[in-house]
């Protein structure tokens, strides 16, 4: 088993003057109003475990109170538990001195924040290269580096422009640029779109999900918006009152919520845009594998079905009939498997949303081949299991 890159375990936060005196009350399972009440402290965080891999987009999302915000500030220690454990690459970040601490946030954490955190006085290019300055690089590589992630976020023309002349979007781009000039392995991303646009907010998701494929950064991203979530996480942890009530792969949360709470959190989104080919996809089946159209038509002819997805070393090629075999082997039946014997029905890529091949697949009459990129049949898609999880 792979170790995670982040490890979370039996973390507590417990906000006040003697947090301690408190902590028995949390572990009996007192309701956190009831210990506001009875004590004055507010539990902030209340046993949480979590494995965070090294590469992912791990979404922890909940509503405002959950913790979730909270709970990454954790991470770089602004905020020090209560109790638990923080194990990022097989350290205890607990256990850092000041000075340890210090170089773990230069360079090991970038955090981009809701409100952007630019510094008004400074342009475009100074804001970026702010974190190597803090690291003590020189101001022409400094500069240097810090224009090529301005062009990478799509600023270029902007260097020199002061914060305050730029759109919510601009802004933003510049927070995620200075995160990322730095080359830190984890990126904490504390409600980075939520004050923008919605428009703006999308292009940024797109704009982060296409940085991550060239990046393979491990981000850690807070939101309160389900379908945000949904978009980005290749994990997401829902949090309530401190708890985590439910964690899991998006697709999971979705089609097998843990709780009433989760269940009203995923009610409305979707379906048809949150989900890929792949969450609801069959196993691969009926595959042909005979080189001549004879060999074909007998493997055929022990499934239980009457077509099938030819496939040779080189990876999916097409889609046969029956019937289509039948008529060509009356002609030749030792005849190799040739192009203008598959009928006309589009391969999908397992991870489109599905809400992109409702049209393809309302128009067909057998169930959609699913190739990946390197052109193998990783299973089918029916027109009834389509319809099937989107009426659910």
């Amino acid at each position: 088993m792979i170790e995670p890159l982040i490890r979370i375990e039996g973390l507590y936060k417990v906000f006040g003057v003697a947090p301690k005196k408190a902590m028995s009350m949390v572990k009996d399972g007192v309701p956190k109003d009831d210990i506001l009440a009875q004590t004055g402290h507010t539990v902030g965080l209340k046993d949480i475990n979590l494995d965070i891999q090294k590469g992912q987009i791990y979404v922890i999302m909940g509503l405002s109170g959950s913790g979730k915000s909270t709970l990454i500030r954790h991470l770089n220690r602004l905020i020090d538990p209560t109790e638990g454990k923080i194990i990022v690459d097989g350290e205890d970040v607990m256990k850092l001195g000041q000075k340890d601490l210090e170089q773990f946030r230069r360079h090991r954490m970038s955090m981009v924040f809701q409100r952007f955190g630019l510094m008004p006085h400074r342009t475009v290019i100074e804001n970026v290269a702010y974190g190597l300055t803090v690291q003590g690089m020189n101001k022409k590589d400094r500069l240097a580096k810090a224009g090529e992630w301005i062009e990478t976020v799509g600023l270029r023309g902007y260097e020199n422009q002061y914060p305050s002349q730029l759109s919510g979007g601009q802004q933003q781009r510049v927070g995620l640029a200075r995160a990322l000039c730095t080359d830190a392995d984890i990126l904490l991303m504390d409600e980075a779109f939520s004050a923008l646009d919605p428009l703006i907010r999308s292009e940024m998701q797109d704009q982060l999900i296409e940085l991550q494929e060239k990046l393979h950064k491990t981000i850690v991203f807070i939101t309160h918006d389900l379908d945000e979530a949904l978009r980005l996480g290749d994990r997401i942890a829902i949090l309530k009152d401190g708890e985590l009530v439910q964690e899991g792969a998006p697709a999971d949360i979705l089609l097998h919520p843990a709780t009433d709470y989760v269940e009203a959190f995923v009610k409305d989104v979707n379906r048809a845009r949150a989900l890929t080919v792949e969450t609801v996809m069959k196993p691969p089946a009926h595959r042909i594998t005979k080189g001549t159209i004879a060999e074909a038509l007998q493997q055929m002819k022990t499934f239980s079905s009457d077509y099938g997805y030819y496939c040779t070393d080189e990876g999916y090629q097409g889609f046969l009939l029956q019937s289509t075999l039948e008529e060509a082997v009356k002609l030749d039946g030792s005849k190799a498997i040739q192009d203008d014997l598959f009928e006309d029905l589009p391969p999908i890529s397992p991870d489109t949303v599905l809400e992109e091949i409702i049209p393809d697949s309302m128009g067909a009459n057998y169930p959609l081949p699913v190739v990946d990129k390197e052109g193998d049949l990783q299973g089918n898609l029916p027109r009834s299991s389509l319809a099937e999880v989107l009426s659910n």
